[in-house]
């Protein structure tokens, strides 16, 4: 076992066999031994191994155990189950195997078992939390329960009646079981009843969580339309912390319920169950005036009775009802707030939501007032007055992240604009003097003025300023010299980078951002959707491999989580759990990476190292099977990661969430149905002489041509629907999501090369049933088919052409839509490869046929059917044209090592000394990563052309 702890599982296995010589019988010797077989990747030999013992029904801990993790290695949860069976049937009194035996079924989710196994552990040992064990597994069965009303009319009410039972006989020992009360009579909708719990005797052992009574009798309140009771909890609440903002919003929401309903107070008795209740807009514009006078004579400064008095502001306007209210000039009140706290850094976002309230012939006056009250000293008269301190500095960033928000910036000229960038830019090498004491972890308090200044820049370089964009890059890899650790500064590299098509620089950025867990869900779309389409197969492997891996492993993780929840009867968080693994599962990143890494793999090996038919069957692929939920897709992406100070109309808005989560699925359902496609081709080549039709039929071939067929019309049908999609011309914003592969796909002509080709896999299939005799018109079909298939390779090659770096006036201009182009057409003549390997497999029997009837009748001249000369022409022309390409490749790599990059930027006289270096390096890691993309297209070429010269009949 302690050579197993330390991986040397060679040894592990040398010392079980030892064992094993002198005593053959001793079972955990040999699953020690299988678990080593395993590691060592001899899973046969360890499966079997494990099921010999296991067949014993053992009941001694050590191989119990050893089979867990075993079987855990393995992912075959299920076997547990089946181990802890057998023994709790031949020790029917061990809690402890009656305990394992439950948490094997909570790992398969087999809730209907673990609620009987919940039972018969509290029959043997009447502990409390087995029994609610048992009861959370009724409630786990109603949550899965499709039928809604089963789990109504079940389920929950027997879970209902088993605590019950537990109350009267008053048995409710700790907190968890409360929540697991109040749980099942909120699921139920009792809210009465659960609202009677939580205030009643139960409801003191609610200690754990801050407020947790409060929060529950509030949620139940807010279910049963109780207003009154909501505003007194909350106004209660308020007085005890004035600072805590959802009661804030809670007591406002309630008095405007209570006067929409004009609800009064009783005369004589209480007002609620919770005491007074405000109902009047005076009542609660002095609350909050309360509120603010109690705060400034508090010892430390509280935002949110500030915020509060905007917020109410806010509510009125919207109700068309402010003035008469004397709340106030928002316009005011935000520059006092602004005086108050503009030295927080989340003075911003605080403001941020209120700006609406202030007119836009007001802004420059605002933002001059703002200005105005900060200290800042100039050196000399025409120099740019700098803060002297962090807070100073901090107030300044604030109001120019306001100006930004206001639309300030965006309506100025290209000249200010500019201008505007320089003074950025010196205020941030300025503000670094600040932090020179920072660790490297930390980020440097002037950071947030370079990334406005690269904001700035990317308005210019939208509008058509190309060296616009090789100024960000050098501001931001230069700002990140300074903050190695500011995740904006490398989250706005990569995505500029991936415009500009260089994606070499991406892996080690993204890399460096140290993407945790649920990250490679919700970010890894910045890595996976550029990798593979710009060439960079090794590192698109790499990155889907990254993000399957969390995929894969959350199944595993979240059992135990779930298992952790049993044991310490965190019940509330189970649910949580599972219907966290359903979003991953069903996560639209998660299908599309499974999808392109596939078609990735088959790209890189398929017909290369191994033959088409090995690879699908490794990857256990087949036509017939779709894995993607389509009804289910979440769409995880975390779209605004980027900071982003836009005015609304300019930022992401949920149209385009939408639009774009549509656009993907579209993409991702074409993708999906062509490697469905090409995985049904290994299934149509050659069984038998297929003359006799019925034979065929028994054979399943003739059922496998239909599904292609059946899968080739619902291709076509995503393709028109993504066609119409298109017509539509969105412009995402520049920082939301970035636009998919299918504009090009369908603009360069893969699409239309690729569908063509699928049906050529039909003609030629109809060929193969019908034999040469009598199918003149069939093979003159096929022979079209090759000609106009030649021709739309060319025209997409055409489509490729061009220099993918060129210099213009002195600024670098790079063309990665070529690129771009370049990856669909190795991915197309690949898959012309892969059918014309099945036209290959058709035609060379019929061959060797017609060379046996010729030496037969020893005539000289048996006329050789045309379909033979069409398909030696075609691959010819394939040849030649692959040919080409790899020449044109080598032709880019020899432009792309000539460039001379230096002579260029530096004529651009705005730029300082220490940014010539960064622009160098920047320029250097573009080329490169250029270079490399061709470098990795033209080897995988030749591979391909290889496989061309294999293809002579």
């Amino acid at each position: 076992a302690d050579y197993l702890d330390n991986g040397n599982n060679k040894m592990a296995i040398q010392q079980a066999d030892k064992l094993l010589k002198k005593h053959k019988d001793l079972h955990c010797a040999k699953v020690l031994k299988a678990i080593g077989l395993q590691r060592t990747g001899k899973q046969d030999e360890a499966y079997a191994l494990a099921q010999e013992v296991a067949a014993l029904e053992p009941t001694d801990d050590n191989s119990l155990q050893a089979l867990t993790i075993l079987y855990r290695e393995m992912h075959r949860p299920e076997l547990v189950t089946k181990l802890y069976e057998a023994a709790v049937k031949k020790v029917p009194n061990s809690e402890e195997y009656h305990s394992h035996l439950f948490m094997a079924y909570a790992r398969v989710g087999e809730y209907k078992k673990m609620q009987q196994a919940g039972m018969a552990l509290y029959k043997i040992v009447p502990k409390n939390p087995y029994y609610f064990w048992s009861v959370m597994s009724l409630i786990m069965q109603s949550i899965s329960a499709q039928d809604e009303n089963l789990s109504k009319t079940m389920f929950l009410p027997l879970a209902e009646r088993m605590v019950e039972k537990m109350v009267k006989e008053d048995k409710i020992e700790a907190e968890a079981e409360v929540e697991l009360y109040y749980m099942i009579l909120e699921r139920l909708e009792k809210y009465k009843e659960a609202l009677d719990v939580v205030r009643g005797k139960l409801g003191e052992k609610l200690t754990s969580e801050l407020q947790s009574r409060e929060n529950k009798c509030m949620a139940m309140y807010k279910k049963l339309h109780r207003w009154p009771e909501c505003n007194a909890l909350a106004r209660r609440l308020l007085l005890k912390n004035s600072d805590d903002w959802q009661f804030y919003i809670t007591y406002f929401d309630s008095v405007f319920q209570l006067i929409d309903e004009s609800w009064t107070p009783p005369a004589e008795e209480e007002h609620s169950l919770e005491g007074e209740v405000h109902c009047s807009i005076e009542q609660a514009v002095n609350f909050i005036e309360e509120r603010i006078a109690e705060e400034s004579r508090s010892s430390r400064p509280l935002r949110g009775p500030y915020l509060a008095k905007l917020e109410l502001i806010r509510r009125l306007r919207h109700r068309g009802c402010n003035d008469e209210y004397k709340l106030g000039d928002p316009e005011e009140l935000m520059f006092q707030y602004f005086k108050k706290f503009g030295d927080k850094p989340c003075c911003f976002t605080d403001l941020k939501v209120f700006v609406d309230l202030l007119p836009p012939s007001q802004y420059t006056k605002f933002i001059r007032q703002l200005l105005d009250v900060i200290p800042l000293a100039a050196a000399a008269e025409d120099e740019v007055a700098l803060p002297g301190d962090i807070k100073a500095l901090q107030q300044h960033l604030c109001v120019v992240q306001l100006s930004r928000l206001l639309g300030i910036y965006h309506a100025m000229e290209k000249k200010q604009k500019l201008a505007v960038v320089r003074e950025l830019m010196l205020r941030y090498r300025h503000g670094l003097e600040f932090g020179k004491s920072c660790l490297k972890t930390e980020l440097q308090f002037s950071d947030y003025y370079c990334l406005l200044a690269v904001h700035l820049l990317l308005d210019l370089w939208l509008e058509g300023e190309e060296a616009a964009v090789w100024q960000c890059l050098t501001l931001l890899e230069e700002g990140l010299s300074h903050s190695p650790s500011n995740a904006q500064f490398k989250l706005l590299l990569i995505r500029i980078y991936c415009r500009l098509g260089a994606f070499e620089p991406v892996s080690e950025l993204y890399s460096s951002l140290d993407a945790k867990h649920i990250q490679h869900d919700t970010i890894g779309y910045l890595l996976t959707r550029y990798a593979g389409s710009l060439g960079h197969y090794a590192a698109a492997s790499q990155s889907c491999n990254f993000a399957l891996r969390f995929f894969h492993s959350n199944q595993k993780d979240t059992s135990e989580y779930i298992i952790q929840a049993y044991k310490y009867g965190a019940f509330e968080k189970i649910p949580e759990f599972i219907a966290f693994r359903n979003r991953l599962n069903s996560s639209l990143h998660f299908a599309q990476v499974r999808t392109e890494r596939m078609l990735l793999d088959l790209l890189l090996e398929a017909n290369i190292s191994t033959s088409l038919e090995e690879s699908i069957k490794s990857m256990s692929l087949s036509p017939e099977e779709d894995d993607i939920p389509w009804k289910e897709l979440r769409d995880n992406r975390d779209l605004t990661v980027l900071f982003s100070w836009d005015p609304k109309d300019r930022d992401i808005s949920e149209e385009h969430r939408k639009l774009s989560l549509e656009e993907e699925t579209l993409w991702l359902r074409i993708r999906s149905l062509t490697l469905r496609l090409v995985s049904g081709l290994p299934t149509l080549a050659h069984t038998i002489q297929p003359k006799n039709s019925e034979k065929t039929a028994e054979n399943g071939v003739s059922s496998k041509i239909d599904t292609v067929r059946a899968l080739l019309q619902q291709l076509e049908a995503a393709v028109d629907s993504g066609k119409k999609f298109l017509e539509q011309k969105i412009q995402y914003p520049v920082l939301g999501p970035p636009p998919t592969r299918m504009a090009g796909f369908f603009s360069n002509g893969s699409c239309q090369c690729q569908t063509s080709l699928f049906y050529l896999v039909s003609d030629i299939y109809e060929l193969d049933t019908n034999g040469l005799e009598d199918s003149a018109e069939i093979q003159e079909r096929i022979g079209n088919s090759f000609k106009s298939l030649v021709e739309r390779l060319t025209d997409l090659f055409s489509k490729c052409k061009g220099d993918l770096i060129e210099v213009r006036d002195g600024t670098l201009k790079t063309h990665p839509n070529l690129l771009e182009n370049l990856v669909f057409f190795v991915e197309t003549i690949s898959i012309a490869l892969w059918v014309s390997s099945y036209c290959d497999s058709v035609l060379r029997p019929f061959k060797s046929n017609l060379q046996k009837k010729k030496k037969k009748k020893k005539e000289s001249s048996v006329a050789m059917p045309p379909v033979f000369t069409h398909f030696l022409d075609y691959v010819t022309e394939l040849q030649t044209l692959t040919s080409n390409v790899i020449d044109h490749i080598k032709g880019l790599e020899i432009i792309l090592t000539a460039l001379k990059l230096e002579e260029l930027s530096l004529k651009d006289t705005l730029l300082l000394q220490e940014e010539k270096k960064f622009t160098k390096t920047v320029q250097g890691k573009v080329q490169s990563s250029y270079h490399h993309s061709v470098q990795e297209i033209g080897e995988l070429l030749k591979k391909r052309l290889d496989t061309i010269k294999k293809l002579k009949i």
